[in-house]
């Protein structure tokens, strides 16, 4: 028999509880139980002042922009109506029923003022990983670094031609912070190239066509992850250039080894890491295997011997051709031997004898063009040797497999964690968009691999 009409009739008096209505599988519960924000406000307070009318607490701000990443809600517009609509969001976020819920301009004023200056999302980035290393989920010896281009918000057909220059009437907070970031290795000081086009609304970002298609205005976000339980152990945003994205790798590393004391054994990435100056720096410098592949343009494709047709002594500092004949870069006889050193440009020049490369029956294959055949050799070529070998071992291998891990938080951060392209603009807005959206992602980790029974503390 067909049931009465349901009717909603309004009752005096609820007995209610959000608690009771939030599932205990429920996914935010994870997240909350090991989210500490509890030194936020000491943190905030020398930015608040001590008489006024009291602010809202900075506490459920950031509840809310973490909830906004974790379930990949871009507009804060819309983060506030769904915490406002949504029981297990208001639970997250510590408001019962009639609690109002924060207004959405709210978080603008207290983004560009208290929240940078303080170093909070670095705080809260650093936090979180703590707990990710005290639960045993970071092993601290293998390291995978790479970096993902994400478009910036910036109309793609308005750049300004870089000969002309911004307009001197532009003076946004985007381009003081772009003015500030000149001399910066990740941006500004990454490359002497001039980009083609400078967007007026984020003069930081950087007109790009790395990835084959279409130039556009892009950041790139760098992450660096150990690879045991693809943990996010630091993230650093940079322009989309490889000196650039090697630098900010080099910054990473400085950083985890003065926060947390931990070096790793080896640092897995691809080409873009295979320069010189990286494999010395992560070689000689920090003592890293660098199971990267050497970035070598020596090969010669006209039919001539190539570099590695040449024999290197590390005895005599010389190579021998394939004539056997020795190319030295001295040709001179000094009563005191003389070391070589590299050039501004960071290589060693060799020389063969322009008589024995006439007498040469070989010199159609080596210097048809040339009186002497000519090396160079770089003043790290030794790392770069270190890195050759140990790509031809198993564990580059099984290296090469573990990079995906990388790549695999990079689909994750556009695809769930809501981040396809750039909600805020200029670097400040770059630092704390990538931090917030690598700290939740390793809060969903550590909710996933760490039941709340076993979990400490």
């Amino acid at each position: 028999m067909m049931g009465p009409r349901q009717v909603a009739e309004g009752a005096l008096f609820y007995e209610f509880s959000i608690e009771e209505f939030v599932p205990k599988d429920h996914p935010l519960r994870g997240i909350d139980h090991f989210l500490d924000l509890s030194e936020v406000r000491p943190l905030l307070a020398p930015s608040y002042s001590s008489h006024g009318r009291p602010s809202i607490d900075p506490e459920l701000m950031i509840r809310m922009l973490l909830l906004g990443y974790c379930q990949g809600i871009r507009s804060e517009r819309r983060l506030c109506e769904e915490v406002h609509l949504n029981l297990a969001y208001r639970w997250f976020c510590q408001l019962d029923l009639t609690d109002p819920v924060p207004d959405h301009s709210t978080f603008s004023k207290n983004r560009h003022g208290r929240f940078r200056e303080s170093g909070l999302f670095r705080h809260l980035f650093e936090t979180v990983l703590k707990r990710c290393i005290d639960e045993g989920l970071v092993g601290g010896e293998s390291f995978g670094v790479d970096a993902s281009l994400i478009p910036a918000n910036a109309n793609q057909t308005r750049g300004i031609d870089s000969k002309e220059g911004l307009p001197p009437e532009l003076t946004t907070r985007v381009v003081e912070e772009y003015l500030e970031t000149l001399d910066d290795a990740a941006f500004g000081a990454s490359t002497k190239v001039v980009p083609k086009y400078i967007s007026p609304v984020d003069p930081a970002a950087r007109w790009t066509g790395a990835d084959g298609g279409a130039a556009f205005f892009a950041y790139s976000t760098n992450y660096m992850v150990d690879l045991d339980n693809a943990v996010i152990v630091d993230v650093e945003p940079s322009v989309p250039i490889r000196t650039a994205e090697a630098f900010a790798a080099r910054r990473m590393i400085d950083r985890i080894t003065d926060r947390f004391d931990m070096t790793p054994d080896k640092l897995v990435g691809d080409t873009g890491y295979g320069s010189a100056e990286m494999l010395g720096w992560l070689v000689e410098e920090r003592g890293i295997a660098p199971h990267i592949p050497v970035w070598d343009k020596s090969k010669r494709t006209d039919g001539t011997f190539s570099r590695e047709d040449f024999v290197y002594d590390p005895a005599t500092d010389s190579y021998t051709c394939p004539g056997k004949k020795e190319l030295r870069t001295y040709r001179r006889n000094f009563s005191k031997p003389r070391k070589a050193n590299g050039g501004k440009d960071g290589f060693i020049r060799y020389r063969a004898s322009k008589h024995d490369c006439d007498a040469c029956p070989l010199k159609p294959q080596c210097c048809p063009k040339d009186n002497g055949r000519r090396l160079m050799r770089s003043v790290h070529e030794a790392a770069r040797d270190v890195a050759r070998d140990i790509r031809k071992t198993d564990a580059y291998m099984t290296s090469f497999i573990q990079r995906r891990k990388v790549e695999m938080l990079f689909a994750h951060l556009k695809r769930y964690i809501g981040v396809p392209m750039m909600r805020l603009r200029g670097p400040k807005g770059a630092y704390e968009q990538f931090q917030l959206a690598a700290t939740a992602q390793n809060l969903r980790k550590l909710a996933k691999l760490v039941p709340q029974t076993e979990a400490t503390g």
